[in-house]
């Protein structure tokens, strides 16, 4: 894809042509920010893994530390999926296949694109998804 300047303000607007050269900038632009932030986090996780084991003398402090580092690593591995769902969004962009639901072949809504850039369902093919799972679980 080709270098596509944005203006800081732009936001892409259902005014325009649905994905055009713009809006794929933007909405790659996002994707490689979002991408970048998850990394400087999980590279500032594992410097204060690396400082040495948790080493409060008071047992309810002590296990408070350490329930704290479970969460703040649940959190970082929620964030490394979530960084294989970025790569695909940006594959999707790369493929001319970014902003159309996989299900329907129809354009997902720049509000939901911009709400979660990484979605690959319209609105209302998530939903029906999520009550086809919803009685799968139930049965």
């Amino acid at each position: 894809m080709s270098e596509i300047v944005l203006e800081d303000d732009y936001h892409p607007s259902a005014d325009e042509e649905f994905m055009n050269e713009r809006q794929l900038a933007y909405f790659q632009r996002a994707l490689q920010q979002w991408k970048r932030d998850i990394i400087e986090e999980s590279k500032e996780t594992l410097a204060h893994l690396q400082d040495g084991p948790i080493q409060e003398a008071d047992l309810n402090v002590r296990a408070s530390s350490e329930s704290d580092w479970g969460l703040e690593l649940r959190t970082r591995d929620r964030q490394r999926k979530l960084t294989s769902k970025i790569d695909a969004a940006l594959r999707r962009i790369e493929e001319g296949e970014y902003g159309y639901c996989q299900v329907t072949g129809e354009p997902i809504s720049l509000e939901r694109l911009v709400a979660r850039p990484i979605a690959t369902m319209s609105v209302e093919a998530q939903e029906a998804h999520e009550r086809n799972e919803k009685i799968s679980r139930d049965q």
